[in-house]
């Protein structure tokens, strides 16, 4: 029997998958949590062998929780469960160590098929989700990469960017204020081209900028 832990903080949704899992005998539901805070201690209680990972949610992001736990448990399998499907999530899911992409509004079905394709090493992914990671390697190798003469704060601040932190999460980590965040993020716009955090998070994983 495969154990299962699943981060989402939307109440609902979450008691909803809890209840459809419970009704399958391949899967035990070992842990269910609304937040990501210290979700490698809530890993360590709960060993589970695959988690299913929300990417919003309050304080600490389903991507940095991904970055977290694979750093400790490189064993856990983590399946992507989420409605965003934008360049720069997925990317940036995949790169903390995500084992597959799988949408919200995914029928029941086809999330059971995923968990089962990822506890037996594939990495199951939302059609449209494979089509887009095909296009962006595919593009990574055809674009040569520009210079963008980042500072090594503007840098610090992208790589943030990456890990999936907020303005806030940035600022405390990196010890500056919420407005000096703002500064460095609108010139790192400015430096790729770029109008938004998603389009920037998207540039700095295909161009390798971090």
């Amino acid at each position: 029997m495969t154990k299962i832990a699943i981060f989402d903080d939307n109440k609902s949704f979450l008691e909803s998958l809890t209840f459809f899992l419970k009704d399958n005998p391949s899967f035990y539901i070992v842990g269910t949590f609304n937040n990501a805070i210290d979700a490698v201690k809530k890993v360590n209680k709960s060993t589970p062998d695959i988690i299913i990972m929300d990417i919003k949610m309050p304080e600490v992001s389903g991507i940095q929780a991904v970055k977290e736990i694979k750093a400790k448990y490189p064993e856990i399998q983590i399946l992507m469960h989420t409605v965003f499907e934008d360049d720069g999530s997925v990317f940036a899911a995949i790169c903390a160590g995500a084992s597959g992409y799988i949408l919200k509004g995914t029928s029941p079905n086809d999330l059971l098929a995923a968990l089962e394709e990822i506890k037996n090493g594939g990495s199951p992914m939302t059609p449209s989700i494979a089509r887009q990671v095909l296009t962006l390697f595919q593009n990574q190798f055809q674009t040569q990469t520009e210079f963008y003469d980042l500072s090594p704060r503007e840098k610090d601040i992208l790589r943030c960017l990456v890990d999936g932190q907020s303005y806030k999460m940035i600022a405390e980590s990196l010890t500056i204020s919420y407005h000096t965040v703002n500064a460095h993020i609108r010139k790192v716009y400015e430096k790729l081209h770029v109008n938004s955090s998603q389009e920037a998070i998207s540039k700095a994983i295909r161009e390798r900028l971090v």
